[in-house]
């Protein structure tokens, strides 16, 4: 693990390379899995804020989960999570003519409805972050449905580091970012 202020990033961050290929996977993130999207609770209050906005954009099924869930629910490990769709994809999931998945919320905030993007823990992925005591953990999740991401990333010499940027800097700041890149590449020049 390697130290950056009050974050631990795992050595993977920088060696695995990433980088999504929606042609290949069809946005198979927003509907596999177990449970929703993570979600904090100062996301729910964001959810309520977008509500409105996101709702005309969604797909029946979503909006009618959301009436039924709500906004968040609670999976079976206890966390707060985005609801599901007939436990498949997320309630916030709209699906392009080719079937491709996409995040309703992120594309109210690209028409300009909503400040806010999506939740940090769809942005920050294949980081998943998590609190603990003294630290912030930020490890890489490999999920067997992004292997085309992983060629991808390897093709563009993208590291997950790079993928995950505009969501690193979102959580930890700009300066923080910059300090990553610093040991990114001072990791990569001791591997050599």
């Amino acid at each position: 693990m390697i130290r950056i202020g009050d974050t631990l990033l795992s050595e993977d961050v920088f060696d695995e390379h990433f980088a999504c290929d929606l042609g290949a996977c069809k946005g198979a993130c927003c509907v596999e899995g177990d449970s929703g999207a993570p979600l904090t609770q100062a996301e729910v209050g964001q959810l309520e804020l977008a509500w409105e906005h996101v709702a005309p954009l969604l797909p029946e099924a979503g909006r009618q989960a959301v009436e039924a869930q709500g906004l968040a629910v609670t999976d079976t490990d206890g966390d707060l999570v985005t609801p599901l769709v007939n436990g498949k994809e997320c309630a916030y999931t709209v699906f392009d003519a080719d079937g491709t998945a996409k995040c309703g919320l992120e594309k109210a905030h690209f028409e300009g409805k909503t400040q806010w993007r999506k939740p940090l823990s769809c942005h920050l992925y294949p980081i998943r972050a998590k609190e603990l005591t003294d630290f912030t953990a930020l490890n890489y999740h490999r999920w067997p449905i992004c292997e085309a991401a992983r060629l991808c990333g390897k093709a563009g010499k993208v590291s997950v580091l790079d993928f995950c940027k505009d969501a690193l800097i979102r959580m930890f700041g700009d300066s923080w970012y910059e300090e990553a890149q610093q040991a990114q590449t001072l990791w990569r020049e001791a591997q050599s």
